[in-house]
């Protein structure tokens, strides 16, 4: 059964750069061996994780691609797809969109922004993954 885990921003560092959660989430998978989708939201944030993936930590190095362009995939354990493109299936998922993940996967993983109002289309995506038989998961970040 697939997993799907709901991250909740509520630490300061994050508030303001909600990216930083998928670096360290990204980088975890990375230490797992884990390899990794991340569905950003537009070109300009898969552009902004890109960088924000050298930069973050300097003792973290994450091999990691966008998709399209020159990818090896056996090189890059972190997959950055922008909407439109090809999203190749790995076994994690962090979901940056705004509908959920039902795609092949074992684990997805949500950031969910502090902001309330981009709470409540969450509540609905948690539904939305229950009733595709989804093992929820909760974690305050």
């Amino acid at each position: 059964m697939p997993r799907a885990d709901f991250y909740l921003i509520a630490k300061p560092r994050f508030l303001t750069e909600p990216l930083r959660l998928v670096c360290e989430l990204a980088r975890k998978a990375n230490d797992a061996g884990l390899f990794t989708l991340v569905l950003a939201r537009d070109q300009a944030q898969a552009e902004e994780l890109d960088e924000l993936l050298w930069s973050f930590d300097d003792d973290a190095y994450i091999p990691h691609q966008i998709v399209g362009e020159d990818v090896d995939e056996e090189e890059a354990l972190v997959l950055i797809a922008p909407p439109g493109g090809e999203a190749p299936v790995r076994p994690l998922v962090i979901n940056l969109r705004d509908e959920p993940w039902l795609g092949q996967c074992e684990r997805v993983l949500e950031v969910v922004p502090a902001d309330p109002e981009a709470r409540e289309p969450l509540r609905e995506r948690w539904r939305q993954y229950k009733t595709a038989g989804y093992d929820l998961n909760k974690h305050d970040m």
